[in-house]
């Protein structure tokens, strides 16, 4: 109900309050009283501020009347709940900016080595027919290793003769690099010609190199073409000298632990067929010995051809690696009677593992 209590009625009601109040006094002075009356008499001062506080309060109501909205009292406003204000900067959108972080980096993932193309650089010549080894040195810079269960994987092009994998030699952490070699046999056909190869993880899922991971890597040769013998009869000479360097039959690096056993017509180690033993002796020496109809011989600081090492002083004698400059050239012949060199690149203090950069030549 929103009538307005005016001025004249609050007057009328003080007057009211005041009869009764004066009632009240005129009874009390009439009542006879008696010492043993409990009942205090009724102050007329109390009576009067009870009066004084009636007509207060309203008055209030009659002043809040006059406004169209009510004055809402202390308490109820301190419980009426107050909108929150964010603090601390942060505020509440109603659609949150999506993340922005990057991914993580990928399990697998290949860059070139350096150099990638550890033998047979690109457009290397080649005879018909002729064998040789490819050697790729490859990083892993993903998050996984790669295992011995990874492999390279032909994936186009010519193959060369080669398998269609070939397992990785060991086992590669992140960051790290590994030389990975096939054995191949250029085609009968003059020209020019690639093959293209990836890397295989365990889930038999390929992957290349470069930024994307899908690129391949490659071997190309250009098998040149023999020259036709004429009709004109050649003088022949008594004792043939070589005037050209044959073929290459293997090459790369190869890392020796001490026992291991190196086959000098494939470059690979613990196979069978070895030519090389990495051993040591009781004073601690670590050797280099020749197996079976194998020689070897220290030729030095110099590279030598192919001429060099065929007519080099060989033996069956060991070659003690401490007492042979790290970057020294050997001198060899295989079991099977080639002649190669081999460079003694690196000797770890730590682990004593040795390292060579071999070559062994294919004689027609």
């Amino acid at each position: 109900m929103n009538a307005i209590i005016k001025r004249t009625d609050i007057t009328k009601m003080f007057v009211v309050l005041l009869a009764a109040l004066g009632g009240v006094i005129i009874a009390g002075c009439n009542y006879p009283s008696s010492a043993g009356d409990l009942t205090p008499a009724l102050n007329v001062t109390q009576a009067y501020q009870t009066v004084e506080a009636r007509l207060t309060e309203s008055f209030k109501l009659t002043a809040q009347g006059s406004t169209t909205t009510p004055t809402v009292p202390d308490q109820l406003a301190s419980e009426t709940p107050a909108t929150p204000t964010p603090t601390g900067g942060v505020t509440s959108t109603p659609n949150p900016p999506r993340s922005t972080s990057t991914p993580d980096s990928l399990c697998d993932q290949a860059a070139p080595g350096n150099p990638i193309d550890v033998t047979i650089p690109d457009d290397t010549d080649m005879q018909p027919n002729q064998l040789f080894t490819k050697i790729w040195r490859l990083q892993n810079v993903g998050t996984c290793i790669w295992t011995r269960s990874y492999a390279i994987a032909f994936f186009s092009g010519e193959p060369m003769g080669a398998p269609a994998s070939v397992p990785l030699p060991g086992e590669v952490a992140p960051g790290q690099s590994i030389d990975i070699a096939v054995d191949m046999i250029a085609p009968a056909s003059a020209g020019k010609y690639q093959g293209n190869w990836k890397l295989r993880n365990a889930s038999n899922a390929l992957f290349g190199i470069g930024p994307s991971g899908s690129a391949p890597f490659w071997v190309r040769i250009v098998v040149v073409q023999t020259s036709t013998p004429t009709s004109t009869p050649q003088t022949p000479t008594p004792s043939p000298t070589a005037t050209s360097t044959p073929a290459v039959l293997v090459s790369g690096p190869i890392t020796l632990q001490v026992g291991d056993n190196l086959n000098l017509d494939t470059n690979q180690v613990n196979s069978g067929g070895e030519d090389l033993s990495y051993t040591n002796n009781e004073q601690g020496q670590h050797l280099l010995l020749p197996l079976g109809n194998s020689m070897a011989g220290i030729y030095g600081q110099n590279q030598p051809s192919f001429t060099n090492c065929q007519t080099a002083s060989l033996s069956a004698s060991p070659i003690v690696i401490e007492d042979t400059p790290i970057g020294s050239y050997l001198c060899y012949r295989t079991g099977q009677g080639l002649p190669g060199r081999a460079r003694l690149i690196n000797l770890n203090a730590e682990t004593f593992s040795l390292t060579l950069d071999i070559l062994t030549w294919l004689i027609p």
